[in-house]
């Protein structure tokens, strides 16, 4: 059993079982992956991919346990270079963040130009997505952290740790009807379609929650992960508005209404998340405190001390987290 076989058969999966793709991916032959996967399966005796012909159609219950391991092993093998790396080019290495819009644009570039400016020779490389796209980067060790307030709990192999509470605001067209309202609740806002984040309604979002308090369906008509977009729709008149209030700029007030909505709905919360088993660099410590300085190294390490996420979220719900 190689490193490299289990390489392929992990990036086979990342690759939705596209051999083609896999071997496009890692610079080699899409004979050669084949090769390899066969001489594993046929090392161990079982078959990780079912098949039909030449193409791979599915992974096998087995091959579901196998390939966890695999994730596990590899993620120790970088560990231990990051282990290394600490020691001989302590301010060197790379760091891969991803995010969503609304973060990339209105909450890290003051923390991104800070800690650029402390660590010059660190590669910090930006990626941005929906919640579900960045945690599977995280997941599938692409990526060190992810950035979002949507979708990270649905993700077990990660670790979450809360950075600040955000509220939202309602945004409308000076023309549109529910300017006239002198009091806007939410009994009113179901009446009109919504535009509003990818992920903004599920199960667990405090829209959710806050709409199954009312007689009526909420109509979501557009969705997108960027507030920009929200606000071109909003302004070409497809909907009502429903956003961050720090994605919200002065200039915007000169043709739209902005409504806070912070007695409307629950505040929700930012978190940062990385893949259980990490090792943490030093600047990986130093970036999650310059963007949550209640992130110190300690509370963090202490964080990863404790079983689980549920003990970790009682540990942060005594803390006072800041509201933006």
């Amino acid at each position: 059993m190689k490193l490299q076989q289990l390489r392929y058969i992990v990036e086979v999966v990342n690759n939705n079982l596209n051999v083609s793709a896999t071997a496009e991916s890692l610079y080699t032959s899409q004979p050669g992956i084949s090769k390899q996967v066969r001489m594993l399966e046929d090392e161990l005796g079982i078959q990780i991919f079912g098949r039909s012909g030449k193409h791979l159609t599915h992974v096998t219950p087995a091959g579901e346990q196998v390939i966890a391991i695999a994730g596990d092993i590899l993620g120790k093998v970088e560990g231990i270079k990051k282990v290394a790396a600490e020691y001989t080019q302590p301010d060197r290495g790379d760091l891969h963040i991803a995010t969503t819009h609304t973060q990339a644009r209105y909450a890290l570039p003051e923390v991104i130009q800070r800690f650029i400016q402390r660590y010059p020779d660190i590669n910090l490389m930006m990626h941005q997505g929906t919640p579900e796209q960045i945690c599977d980067m995280v997941a599938r060790g692409e990526a060190d952290f992810a950035i979002a307030t949507e979708g990270i709990h649905l993700y077990h192999d990660l670790i979450m740790l809360p950075c600040y509470h955000w509220n939202r605001s309602i945004v409308f067209h000076k023309d549109h009807p529910l300017a006239k309202c002198k009091t806007l609740d939410l009994q009113e806002l179901v009446k009109y379609p919504l535009v509003t984040y990818v992920f903004g309604f599920n199960r667990n979002s405090s829209l959710e929650k806050a709409f199954a308090q009312v007689e009526g369906e909420p109509r979501v008509v557009f969705s997108a992960a960027s507030a920009d977009v929200l606000k071109t729709y909003v302004r070409m008149g497809l909907g009502v508005g429903v956003m961050a209030t720090m994605a919200l700029e002065p200039g915007d007030a000169e043709d739209l209404v902005v409504v806070d909505a912070s007695a409307l709905f629950e505040p929700n919360t930012t978190k940062i998340a990385f893949r259980k088993g990490s090792f943490l660099r030093s600047y990986m410590y130093d970036f999650m405190e310059r963007f949550a300085p209640h992130l110190t190294r300690p509370v963090v390490e202490q964080a990863l001390g404790l079983r689980d996420q549920k003990q970790i979220d009682e540990l942060f719900a005594e803390m006072t987290l800041p509201i933006r």
